[in-house]
């Protein structure tokens, strides 16, 4: 009879045991791609007909200035947003910690002790009473979680962190770009500083030279006007990008999270050889491993898992509650034998009315998650529309740099031509003015062109996830 007792109890045990972890949340399925299948083709794509499993290079050897990985790694280990985004991934890797300890039994130990003394006329005697107590427990409480709702919140807090992880490489990635580009439209406004201070040089020649002219009689008060025009225009340009300059520094510094060091005083070049080359052809399936997309996904998972949360909340909960402990009115005997005690009060908790409150919880949840669905397309759509600015950037700007190298060429033999005319009194002081005029705002351009070309590599490299992976392995 007490083995076919044990037997019925073990049946009992393994059936509820077989029974949790069922599973409520919804299969999932990966939304299909929002975009074409692989980039636009067209004049501004002609690199880009080719497409491989390529992936773009980690960001140490993609930018190849020294200095520049310096200023990057620096933003990396002191930038506060991305430490904010660090200490995010920490507090949901807590949150996920505390949901899956649910899915265990707890153990409790407890000891208490009383004395109390009763006067006689309560406790119906001549004499009062003095009542001891003394007890040492050991409790058990576990759900039984036969519909899957507490692995579905494990299963959500879960995502939860996979989201927020995604997110601090997410910001990672943003902070790369942002330290490179700041890095190089310093180096564009230290260019065009050092443009303008040579300019100025030569117009306030220009205006002496012009100056003695007049004195002599030869210049007349026009051009005399119009050298000093262009003497305090160049001086105007000349405190902007100092200004410019100034602010270039502050920006790195609080990219940083600390003191930007010292930068070179040396000419700043915005050579090509600053950044590596791409890949020509990649495959559109690389926007997948984008931190930004990655983490979409992660919270499109977490807001299924919810779905299977509140979908078990129409079903009974089932807590088992157990205590076994020795109790006795003397501490001195409180563990002879005879003072064992047991108790075992196991629960069941069924919904029956609630003002629909459990069917709105569950249209909610199914609301956010097509909530997700739509936002995780989106991401993919903004992802394919940034790598595609970019590609179409890579051949425009190489033609568009090319064009104005030519262009700065063609002016600087039109100002020595100018210079040589109006000295010898052939031309006017306006034809030289326009030289001059024409000559800086090319080498303006150029440079301006440069920074362009070079920021839409960036800007590329981090529409392409930026070098970084996330992680296969997740939290268990």
């Amino acid at each position: 009879m007490k083995r076919s007792m044990i037997t019925r109890n073990m049946m009992g045990i393994s059936l509820i045991l077989a029974l949790t972890g069922c599973s409520m949340i919804p299969e999932y399925e990966r939304p299909a791609s929002p975009v074409a299948d692989g980039w636009p083709r067209g004049e501004a794509y002609e690199a880009t007909s080719a497409e491989s499993s390529v992936t773009p290079p980690a960001w140490q050897s993609f930018f190849r200035d020294p200095e520049l990985r310096e200023l990057i790694a620096a933003a990396l280990e002191n930038n506060r947003d991305l430490r904010v985004a660090a200490l995010n991934v920490a507090a949901t890797r807590e949150l996920y910690r505390i949901q899956r300890a649910d899915r265990l039994p707890t153990l409790s130990a407890d000891g208490s002790g009383s004395r109390a003394r009763t006067p006689a006329g309560l406790n119906g005697s001549t004499q009062s009473g003095i009542n001891s107590q003394y007890s040492a427990t050991l409790g058990v409480a576990w759900e039984v979680d036969l519909f899957g709702r507490v692995d579905s919140l494990q299963q959500q807090a879960l995502e939860e962190y996979l989201a927020t992880e995604a997110a601090e490489r997410s910001v990672q990635v943003s902070l790369i770009a942002s330290v490179a580009n700041t890095y190089l439209r310093w180096q564009a406004d230290q260019a065009l500083l050092q443009a303008t201070q040579e300019t100025l040089q030569t117009y306030e020649d220009s205006l002496r030279l012009t100056q003695r002219s007049f004195d002599v009689g030869i210049a007349s008060t026009l051009e005399l006007t119009q050298a000093r025009t262009a003497v305090e225009t160049a001086r105007s340009s000349l405190a902007a990008y100092r200004r410019l300059v100034a602010e270039d520094r502050n920006a790195l510094t609080l990219l940083l999270g600390q003191q930007a060091p010292a930068l070179p005083g040396a000419k700043p070049e915005l050579g090509t050889d600053l950044l590596a080359e791409l890949p020509a052809g990649l495959s559109s399936e690389v926007l997948l491993q984008r931190p930004d997309i990655l983490q979409a996904e992660y919270a499109l998972r977490e807001a299924n898992a919810n779905i299977g949360a509140a979908r078990a909340a129409f079903f009974p909960s089932i807590s088992l509650t157990a205590n076994a402990g020795s109790a006795s009115n003397q501490l001195s005997g409180l563990f002879d034998s005879g003072s064992e005690y047991w108790n075992f009060s196991p629960s069941i908790s069924l919904p029956i009315f609630n003002a629909g409150r459990l069917q709105a919880n569950l249209n909610y949840a199914e609301v956010i998650r097509d909530v997700r669905v739509a936002e995780y397309e989106k991401s993919i759509q903004v992802a394919f529309s940034e790598v595609a600015d970019g590609l179409a950037a890579r051949e425009t700007y190489v033609d568009q740099v090319a064009a104005q190298q030519r262009l700065l060429s063609a002016s600087e033999d039109y100002f020595q031509i100018a210079e040589r005319r109006y000295r010898s009194g052939v031309d006017s002081y306006l034809t030289l003015l326009d030289a001059q005029r024409q000559l800086f705002t090319a080498r303006q351009q150029l440079i301006t062109d440069r920074l362009n070309q070079l920021t839409s590599e960036v800007e590329l490299f981090r529409a392409l996830g930026g070098g970084w992976t996330m992680p296969t392995d997740q939290t268990e």
